[in-house]
């Protein structure tokens, strides 16, 4: 049935097919007919100090703006991650912004955290019946200098910090200029440890502990990652997700669209995302778990990023190829790897 749907969306634009499909999953979720159609696999593990149903979740980005949170739920994942969202809505960058890459089973975006701004969201989250483990991703607005970066992810988080089951940090969008700058040294502890007295605040004021997680650029030397690991260590974070889309063009080259500005997603990041996982791993040696994304289009993709170190992975671009499938196929493979 999905192999026919992608046939029909394929035909239209990147952007336009991906609305009509928030459109269509946020529908079928309201009716709920999308848990009529796909399993809803079972493999429980607790990561962050929260219980998930699965271990595989949605990566942030399909669903920017949370229109669509039932919707995904009843497609079978294990958590879904919802956003950027930025302080104040935001258009992104000038259209086209999407790219299909179909011979190599990828994406190239530059969309510039688009969305309809926190309060938006917000409303869309309190709007659903969706219990599960709820990630919400946060960002800067584009025009906020980078060195006031921090404020924006403080507004954003004051605001989702009782609505999320945790919070996303996202320093490693390739699409708003100087983001990635907060990846490194001073820039990224100063950051963190902004984040953390404010989580230590909320945590007291609310009585509940949002775990905090970072996600990061899979474009970094070896040096540089195990420097970002350190340093959430040293910050005392919760999690770390890796990781986000690259710029690199290996695997694509040739390829109608690939010289297209924007971040590169999908198979040709598989390698690159693992390899990120495996530094991280070994640095970590299990102090902060690590949420895998990257390159995931069939389900021993899935089984491998945990083998190589990750509690939880995430899905985006092999969703878009795959659909539903793909989720109980990871959760398969998952569950059939030897027990360590």
């Amino acid at each position: 049935m999905y192999s026919l749907a992608r046939k029909l969306l394929f035909k239209l634009s990147p952007e336009t097919s991906h609305e009509l499909s928030i459109d269509l999953i946020g529908a079928g979720g309201r009716l709920g007919l999308n848990g009529l159609l796909c399993q809803k696999p079972r493999l429980p593990v607790k990561v962050m100090g929260l219980e998930f149903a699965n271990p595989v979740g949605l990566a942030a980005g399909l669903d920017k703006n949370g229109d669509a949170i039932d919707g995904f739920a009843q497609l079978g994942f294990g958590f879904i991650e919802i956003g950027t969202v930025t302080p104040r809505p935001q258009p992104g960058n000038p259209k086209p912004r999407l790219f299909r890459l179909p011979e190599a089973t990828a994406i190239i975006n530059r969309m510039g955290f688009n969305n309809q701004g926190v309060d938006h969201l917000l409303a869309r989250v309190r709007a659903a019946r969706y219990n599960g483990v709820l990630g919400i991703n946060i960002g800067k607005n584009f025009d906020t200098p980078v060195e006031r970066a921090v404020d924006d992810y403080l507004i954003c988080l004051d605001k989702v910090y009782t609505h999320a089951s945790y919070v996303t940090v996202n320093v490693s969008s390739p699409n708003t200029p100087g983001l990635r700058s907060l990846q490194f040294g001073d820039s990224l502890k100063q950051l963190l440890e902004a984040l953390r007295q404010r989580q230590e605040d909320l945590t007291a004021e609310h009585g509940k502990r949002v775990p905090l997680a970072i996600k990061i650029a899979p474009d970094m030397t070896d040096e540089e990652t195990v420097e970002v690991a350190r340093a959430l260590i040293e910050t005392g974070m919760d999690a770390v997700i890796a990781t986000n889309t690259t710029l690199s063009r290996a695997g694509v080259e040739g390829l109608q669209f690939a010289d297209q500005a924007g971040g590169l997603s999908g198979a040709p990041v598989r390698e690159q995302s693992n390899h990120v996982v495996r530094v991280l791993a070994a640095e970590l040696a299990g102090r902060l778990p690590i949420i895998a994304a990257g390159g995931i289009t069939e389900g021993g993709h899935a089984a491998e990023k945990i083998a190589a170190g990750a509690s939880l992975v995430q899905v985006y671009s092999g969703f878009i190829y795959r659909g539903p499938a793909l989720i109980a196929e990871a959760v398969d493979a998952i569950a059939a790897l030897p027990k360590q």
